[in-house]
């Protein structure tokens, strides 16, 4: 497992087959702060489609897992747990997650709480793309 810190894995002994590990569990802050930035690449169009898609899927991820972590179920939390699992992301779901995600952060949603004071969450509509 050498390539493992280098966030790989191999399986199979045949062929040489390499697949993602799963990313490290970053403070719920550092989460925050990557799904604000990737909200804010998506919304000026900072890459390609595919990237953008990458990254804003990346942020989500990584939200929803530091919040798992934490235990916490933040409406920002909430918003990532809903969001990632839509495939595929179509870019006007993923300006509306966007902003959503700003919308949060800014408002100060984002902040812990705990489960029960929590209510559910409308998922942004996903537009199939043509």
């Amino acid at each position: 497992m050498a390539l493992a810190p280098l966030g790989l894995a191999v399986l199979g002994f045949g062929s040489l087959l390499v697949l993602p590990v799963a990313a490290e569990t970053v403070p719920y802050p550092m989460a925050v702060a990557f799904a604000d930035k990737s909200a804010h690449a998506v919304l000026a169009r900072a890459g390609r489609e595919t990237c953008l898609r990458g990254k804003l899927t990346k942020a989500l991820l990584g939200l929803s897992n530091s919040c798992e972590a934490s235990g916490s179920t933040t409406p920002l939390c909430r918003l990532a747990d809903k969001a990632v699992i839509v495939t595929p992301m179509s870019l006007a779901f993923m300006d509306q997650t966007s902003r959503q995600l700003l919308d949060l952060i800014a408002g100060g949603s984002g902040a812990m709480a705990p489960a029960e004071a929590m209510a559910p969450l409308p998922l942004p509509e996903s537009p199939t793309e043509p």
